[in-house]
């Protein structure tokens, strides 16, 4: 299906496996940018863009949500393919692509099996989804096998605090967490899941999450390879 947006953006949305979503999920998506304003804003958004400044050629974003990152990406960018499960999600992301000049392609699909051939992909983008996925080891398999040998996977996540005394706090407010936060699991050890499914980690930083509860604050950003 083709949704012509302006005279600049020519967007494709292909409606394959959006999933059901509930009331909640609803509300989630319709609230995410206000809820998101003020971490954005403090912080957040400078991440993004320092993350997203290498990204070239052709480019998979996975749970691409309601298009916080379309900003960032620069015209070294062929394609942008972004994946996003759940529709009402996958409206507003297209409606923040009108007037865009970004060569995209919107797909329902979970991260969990893409719809794409073996090696076809130079950058894998996951921000704020290694969190929320059901499973975060077959999201990165997918990730690794639609890279190309030598391809980048660029990611922004909440993480397990390295801090004992924080990660049993995780531990114990995680089912609140993931009801209130619409899936996300803050307390999962993902810099060692990317690790060990085929990635380099070339570069990490331990960072903060801006604005936001003490047990959700412990945040990686960085870069790995396709090995």
């Amino acid at each position: 299906m083709l949704h012509n947006l302006g005279p600049s953006c020519l967007v494709r949305r292909e409606s394959l496996r959006f999933c059901s979503v509930s009331l909640w999920g609803r509300i989630f998506a319709a609230g995410y940018d206000t809820f998101m304003a003020g971490t954005e804003k403090a912080g957040l958004r400078d991440r993004r863009r320092e993350l997203l400044e290498p990204a070239r050629g052709r480019v998979l974003e996975i749970g691409g949500g309601t298009g916080a990152n379309l900003p960032f990406y620069g015209a070294g960018v062929d394609e942008l393919v972004i994946t996003e499960p759940e529709e009402p999600m996958a409206r507003r992301l297209e409606r923040k692509l009108q007037g865009s000049s970004l060569p995209a392609r919107i797909v329902g699909a979970p991260a969990e099996n893409l719809p794409f051939e073996d090696a076809s992909f130079d950058f894998v983008v996951s921000t704020l989804v290694l969190c929320t996925v059901k499973d975060p080891a077959r999201a990165l398999e997918e990730a690794h096998r639609v890279l190309k040998p030598g391809g980048q996977l660029l990611f922004l996540e909440h993480v397990r605090s390295d801090d004992a005394k924080l990660a049993r706090w995780q531990d114990r407010l995680n089912g609140l967490q993931t009801r209130v936060g619409h899936g996300c699991n803050c307390n999962r050890a993902t810099l060692e899941t990317i690790m060990s499914h085929g990635f380099s980690v070339t570069n990490v930083e331990h960072d903060r999450f801006p604005k936001a509860p003490p047990f959700v604050r412990p945040m990686i950003v960085g870069t790995a390879e396709r090995v």
